[in-house]
């Protein structure tokens, strides 16, 4: 009688007391790419869409064409929000002066000008409640967010209201952006459609 071989228990890190930090990011082996630190607890991300890889492809190529030489736009790149956390936006807009070493992993909260998130399913709690929140605490005075509706891009556009110290609406673009700051942009949303799909009457 053979005995079936035992399937080894996954492995899981575990978390110590109070939590995970955000130098632990940096040191913990064999994370997923794109692992975040949110309140002291690691989030994994789901396998990109094609509209999300498009959309995040957009955003960082057309930003960096039309940045100021003082700026620097950077994708999926970490920032440190506090010693608990440490969220990873889709693109970022950051001071140029901050960007020194090829080996760098994240940059301070501080720097940061402008924060994108493109939403998935899995993600959109954090991308409407709790990042913006976060992001707004540490005074990054732009925030982007870009659902898909059917399809195609939706840019939900907020700054900082110094009085409040929260985000307060300031447009939601469908089919062209156009905004003066954090410097000039206008775009053209439609281009991050599947040509196939723009191609489509209906």
């Amino acid at each position: 009688m053979s005995v079936e071989p035992e399937v080894p228990e996954p492995r899981w890190a575990v978390p110590p007391e109070g939590g995970w930090t955000a130098d632990d990011l940096d040191t913990l082996p064999n994370l997923p790419p794109h692992t975040e630190l949110i309140d002291g607890s690691l989030v994994f991300v789901s396998p990109q869409s094609l509209f999300h890889s498009r959309a995040v492809d957009f955003f960082n190529w057309q930003l960096q064409s039309l940045a100021p030489p003082d700026l620097e736009v950077v994708r999926e790149f970490t920032i440190d929000i506090d010693r608990y956390n440490r969220p990873e936006p889709d693109v970022i807009v950051v001071d140029g002066d901050i960007v020194q070493d090829p080996s760098q992993t994240r940059f301070p909260a501080e720097a940061v000008q402008l924060a994108i998130e493109v939403v998935s399913p899995e993600s959109r709690s954090r991308d409407r409640e709790t990042k913006p929140v976060k992001y707004a605490r540490v005074k990054i005075p732009h925030f982007w967010r870009v659902e898909n509706h059917d399809g195609r891009a939706v840019v939900y556009v907020f700054e900082l209201e110094p009085a409040t110290g929260a985000y307060t609406s300031t447009g939601i673009f469908h089919d062209r952006m156009k905004v003066s700051v954090p410097f000039p942009v206008d775009l053209d949303l439609g281009a991050i459609t599947p040509r196939r799909r723009a191609a489509d009457p209906q």
